[in-house]
C-alpha cells in the first residue's frame, strides 16, 4: 500500500537459498518484487544499478511503488506508444494487446547464460535428466585441453567400446538376415556395468561361433572342390588309359621288353602303369580360378621346358572358393610330369597362383572309395553347418531384440560424459561447474529437474542454479512440437537464423506446401497422399516407439507435411480440374459447346459459349481443344509469376520488420529499400502487366514489352501498351 513507509528491499524479501535461482547476487542484478492488487499478482522489476540496460516492462498503475526512469528510451513499438499516450491506462486498445495470444513461434526464444555447480555425486544424474528436458545448451569450458586429457575421457572409451560391440551385433544380424521383434515389455532394466559385462559375454560367444562356422564352412567348400577334382581329374585320367590303342601295345610288345627295360616305353603310358616309379610319369591335380588357368599353363611350360603335358576340364558351375568364401568360377587341372625336380617346381607355381592341390589315385577302384568317403564326410558337415546355423540365428534373435534399446542407452550414456567433459572440475570443493544457454521460459522448468536429480542421487548438497550477465550473442532456439518441427527443420537446412531473427519456418507452414500443390495439383494423386499421410498420422505412437529404415523415417517425420500437400494438392487439383489428368464435370455443365450437333469443328474453328462461366476451377472442355496448350500453359506460367513476386516481397518485408527490431538502420536503407525497388521494378511491373492483360483481355506480347522497356524505353508501344501511361512508367 502507499500508504506505508517503503523499506528497503534486503529487509523486505528474504535471501534465495544456495539450490535455487539468486537473482540479487552481484553488481548490476535485479531483485524480484511481488505485490498484490486488485486480487492479481503482478511481477515489477526494481532497478538496482543504473548502469544496466532497463528491462521492458509495464507502466505501473498509481498505487504502485514509483520506478525510477530509465535512462534509455525502450524501442518504439505499438505497445510503447500506446503505454506513453496520454491516459494510457489498462482499459481500450492496450487491454486488446494483453489478450493476444503470445508468439512464441514469430522469433527465436529470449535466452539467458546460466551456471551451474553439481556435486560429484549427482553430476551424471543432473546431467542426463537435463538431457531428455532438451532446454539447456552448455559451453565447452575445456576448449583448451584434447579429448584424452578431459576427466570423463575412461567412460567415453568404454562407451565407444560398447559401441562398436554394438555395432558388430547390428552388422551380423543383417548378414545373416535375422529379424527380430521389438519386446521392450519384456525386458528387464539393467545398468551401464551390467550391460557392458553382457555385450563382452555376447562378443566372444558370437566370435567363437564364427570362428568355428568358418573353419567347417573353409572344410566343407575345400571337400567339395575334392569331390569336384575327383570326378573331372578321373575322366581325364580315364581318358588317358584309353589313350593307347591295341595296336600300340601289340607295337610295345615286339619292340621293347618291359622285363628288361621298362624306362622305354611312351612316357604318359609309363606314368600311368607304373605310378610311383622314379623314373615313371607322375601327375598333380588341382583347381585354379578360369581367369588365370592361361597364364597358369604358359609358365608350367616355360618352367619345365615343354617337358609336361597339361590338361584341363571347366567346372561347370560356380564353386565356393575356400579361402575368400565367394562362389567364383574355376578350371580343374591334371598336369603330367617326369622327376622330383619337375614336382617341385609345378607345385610352388601352384602355390604362386592360388590353386588347390588334391590326391587323386590312378586307380579307379580307389577313386570311386575315396568319393564315397568325401560324400559321406561332407554330408555331415551338411549336418553340423546347419544346427550350428540355428543355434548362431537364436542367439542373434536373443541380441537383436534388446539391440535397439541398448544402442540408444548408450548413445545415451555416451552424450552425458561427453557433456561432463565440458564441464570445469574443482577439486577443492568436489563439484563440476558448467555454463550454458537456456530459454527464459525454461527456468523453472530446469530447477526443477536439477531438485529432481538431487533427490535421486541421495545428495547431501544442493546444484546451485543461477543466471549470469553476458555480453556475448546467445544462439538461436527456436520451440517446436511435432507438426511445426519438419518444416522448421526444412528451414534449418538452408541456414539457422539469428538471435530473435523473424523465423521464416511459421510462414513455410502454409507457402511451403501450397507452392507444391501448384506444381502437382492434381486430386487424384492428393488422394493418395492424403491416405498415406493419414495412415502415419493415426499410427505415430506405434511407429514412434520402433526402429524405421531411413525412407519410413523420412517420410513419418515428414507425415504433417505430407498432410498438408495432400490438402493442398487436392485443391489445386480441382481448380486445375484434373483427376490422374482427366477432367471431370464436377462443378456443373460446361459453358462451352459445338456450334453444330455434328461437332464438327470442335478441333478447328473452336467452341461456342453457351452458358455462364464454369462455377469453379477450369473448363473440363478446354481438355483436348485446339488451344488447349497455350491456354493451361499461359495460365500456370503467369500464376506461378504472381506467387513467386508475391512470396519475394513477403521476405523484404520480413527483413524489413527484422532491421527495425533490431534497430538497424543501415540494412533498412542499404538493403531493404533497393531489394524492394529493384525487385518490384521489374518482376513487380511484369505482374502488374499479367493482371491487367487478364482484367482487359489485350493481346500484348509481354515478352516484348519487357525486352523493349530496356532497348527502347521511349519507343512507341503501338498495340502492346495496355494502360495510360504506360511508357512514362517504364521509363521511370
Amino acid at each position: 500500500p502507499t500508504g506505508q513507509p517503503q523499506q528497503p528491499l534486503s529487509k523486505t524479501l528474504p535471501r534465495p537459498p544456495s539450490s535455487s535461482v539468486s537473482i540479487g547476487s552481484g553488481p548490476g542484478s535485479w531483485q524480484q518484487l511481488r505485490t498484490c492488487a486488485s486480487q492479481r499478482i503482478q511481477c515489477r522489476l526494481v532497478e538496482l544499478d543504473r548502469t544496466e540496460p532497463p528491462l521492458r516492462s509495464e507502466t505501473p498503475p498509481a498505487s504502485s511503488l514509483p520506478l525510477p526512469r530509465p535512462r534509455s528510451r525502450p524501442s518504439l513499438t505499438l505497445a510503447n506508444l500506446l503505454l506513453e499516450a496520454p491516459g494510457g491506462g489498462r482499459s481500450g486498445a492496450m487491454g486488446l494487446f494483453d489478450r493476444l495470444p503470445p508468439m512464441d513461434h514469430l522469433r527465436s526464444e529470449k535466452m539467458c547464460l546460466v551456471q551451474l555447480i553439481f556435486p560429484a555425486e549427482s553430476a551424471r544424474l543432473a546431467v542426463t535428466y537435463l538431457g531428455e528436458l532438451g532446454l539447456l545448451q552448455f559451453k565447452d569450458l575445456n576448449e583448451d585441453k584434447s579429448p584424452f586429457q578431459r576427466i570423463f575421457v575412461n567412460q567415453v572409451k568404454r562407451c565407444a567400446e560398447m559401441n562398436r560391440k554394438l555395432k558388430f551385433f547390428s552388422d551380423q544380424i543383417n548378414k545373416a538376415g535375422v529379424k527380430s521383434s521389438v519386446r521392450p515389455a519384456l525386458q528387464p532394466e539393467i545398468d551401464l556395468e551390467e550391460l557392458e559385462a553382457k555385450l563382452g559375454e555376447h562378443e566372444h560367444e558370437l566370435l567363437e561361433m564364427n570362428t568355428n562356422s568358418g573353419t567347417l564352412r573353409q572344410t566343407y567348400n575345400e571337400l567339395l572342390e575334392f569331390k569336384l577334382v575327383l570326378s573331372k581329374a578321373g575322366s581325364i585320367l580315364a581318358a588317358s588309359q584309353n589313350h593307347a590303342t591295341p595296336a600300340d601295345h601289340e607295337l610295345d610288345e615286339h619292340i621293347y621288353d618291359k622285363e628288361v627295360d621298362d624306362g622305354n616305353g611312351y612316357l604318359l603310358e609309363q606314368g600311368i602303369h607304373q605310378g610311383a616309379s622314379e623314373s615313371g610319369v607322375r601327375f598333380v591335380s588341382g583347381i585354379i580360378l578360369k581367369s588365370k588357368a592361361l597364364a597358369f599353363e604358359r609358365m608350367l611350360f616355360r618352367t619345365t621346358r615343354g617337358n609336361m603335358f597339361f590338361n584341363e576340364a571347366s567346372a561347370g558351375e560356380p564353386v565356393m572358393d575356400p579361402s575368400s568364401g565367394e562362389e567364383v568360377e574355376k578350371t580343374v587341372f591334371v598336369v603330367f610330369f617326369s622327376g622330383e625336380q619337375a614336382k617341385a617346381k609345378i607345385l610352388r607355381i601352384c602355390a604362386s597362383f592360388g590353386a588347390n592341390c588334391y590326391p587323386v589315385p590312378e586307380e579307379i577302384v580307389k577313386q570311386r572309395q575315396i568319393f564315397r568317403e568325401v560324400s559321406s564326410r561332407l554330408s555331415d558337415l551338411e549336418v553340423t553347418l546347419d544346427a550350428g546355423t540355428q543355434h548362431r540365428n537364436k542367439a542373434l534373435e536373443s541380441v537383436g531384440s534388446q539391440l535397439w534399446r541398448w544402442i540408444l542407452m548408450v548413445k545415451k550414456e555416451k552424450a552425458v560424459y561427453d557433456t561432463l567433459n565440458m564441464l570445469n572440475f574443482d577439486v577443492t570443493k568436489k563439484c563440476l561447474v558448467g555454463e550454458g544457454w537456456c530459454p527464459i521460459f525454461a527456468k523453472s522448468q530446469i530447477e526443477d529437474v536439477l531438485q529432481r536429480a538431487t533427490l535421486h542421487s541421495n545428495s547431501q548438497v544442493g546444484i546451485i542454479f543461477h543466471e549470469m550477465d553476458t555480453i556475448d550473442s546467445p544462439p538461436t532456439y527456436f520451440r517446436t512440437d511435432k507438426f511445426t518441427n519438419a518444416f522448421q527443420e526444412i528451414v534449418d537446412a538452408y541456414g539457422v537464423g539469428r538471435y530473435e531473427e523473424i523465423n521464416p519456418a511459421v510462414y513455410s507452414v502454409i507457402t511451403f506446401p501450397f507452392l507444391f500443390a501448384v506444381m502437382f495439383g492434381d486430386w487424384g494423386h492428393g488422394i493418395c497422399l492424403l491416405l498415406g499421410a493419414l495412415f502415419l498420422i493415426l499410427r505415430e505412437k506405434k511407429l514412434s516407439s520402433q526402429k524405421l529404415d531411413s525412407f519410413t523415417e523420412m517420410a513419418f517425420g515428414g507425415r504433417y507435411v505430407i498432410l498438408l500437400m495432400a490438402l493442398f494438392s487436392i485443391y489445386c487439383g480441382l481448380i486445375y480440374n484434373e483427376f490422374f489428368s482427366v477432367p471431370f464435370h464436377i462443378f456443373g455443365k460446361s459453358a462451352y459447346a459445338c456450334r453444330e450437333n455434328s461437332c464438327s469443328d470442335a478441333y478447328t474453328a473452336g467452341l461456342v459459349k453457351v452458358r455462364d462461366p464454369y462455377p469453379f476451377g477450369v473448363d473440363p472442355s478446354w481438355r483436348g481443344s485446339r488451344s488447349e496448350l497455350p491456354f493451361l500453359n499461359s495460365l500456370k506460367m503467369k500464376m506461378s509469376i504472381l506467387m513467386g513476386v508475391s512470396q519475394m516481397n513477403l521476405g523484404i518485408l520480413l527483413s524489413y520488420f527484422d532491421a527495425k527490431f533490431h534497430k538497424n538502420a543501415l540494412d533498412i536503407r542499404y538493403q531493404f529499400i533497393p531489394q524492394l525497388i529493384f525487385l518490384n521494378s521489374l518482376f513487380g511491373y511484369l505482374s502488374l502487366l499479367i493482371l491487367i492483360k487478364w482484367c482487359t483481355g489485350s493481346k500484348a506480347d509481354l515478352y516484348h514489352v519487357m525486352i523493349y522497356m530496356f532497348l527502347d524505353p521511349a519507343g512507341d508501344l503501338g498495340e502492346n501498351q495496355l494502360f495510360w501511361g504506360q511508357k512514362e512508367l517504364q521509363v521511370l
